[in-house]
């Protein structure tokens, strides 16, 4: 089998990279196209696609703060980014469903935080649901605290990973 690959988005993954989001989030939690688009095209260093065989199979996004508030939503539109910033917040983690359990999320995500590393970004903060704080703490961040978001309405978990 031949491993994944890694490369920061380009404007034409948009679409892909929608359709992955739309079909891994449940309901309102799913970035819009254009959110998607924006973060393209504002910080392409923080998109991160995995490819397999040509084929776009997941990706990581986020953006650059100096001050971390993961419940601001408007930072998902990447309003207050900086990339000179300090500090990453993630937006999306998603694996197309028909490559999930392969162990591709967590390769993807050390892929991402060797990037973030290199670029002399000091931490990674994200929010995540119940059942993935275990993968998370596993891939070496922190448990914060229960979040201040409902985003999509649903309740969220801080963590943060110190690099």
């Amino acid at each position: 089998m031949t491993p994944p690959t890694f490369r920061s988005a380009t404007a034409p993954d948009t679409a892909r990279c929608y359709e992955i989001e739309i079909s891994s989030y449940e309901g309102d939690e799913a970035a819009t196209r254009e959110k998607i688009a924006t973060r393209i095209a504002q910080y392409p260093e923080g998109f991160l696609v995995m490819e397999l065989d040509g084929e776009i199979i997941g990706f990581i996004n986020g953006g650059c703060a100096h001050e971390v508030v993961l419940a601001d939503e408007s930072f998902k539109e990447l309003v207050g980014h900086d990339p000179q910033a300090p500090n990453v917040v993630i937006m999306s983690v998603v694996i197309d469903r028909a490559h999930q359990g392969k162990g591709y999320a967590s390769g993807m995500m050390r892929s991402f935080v060797e990037r973030m590393r290199g670029m002399g970004k000091k931490t990674i903060h994200l929010m995540c649901k119940d059942r993935h704080v275990a993968l998370y703490e596993r891939l070496g961040y922190r448990y914060v605290r229960p979040s201040a978001s409902d985003h999509g309405g649903m309740a969220w978990h801080e963590m943060v990973m110190d690099l």
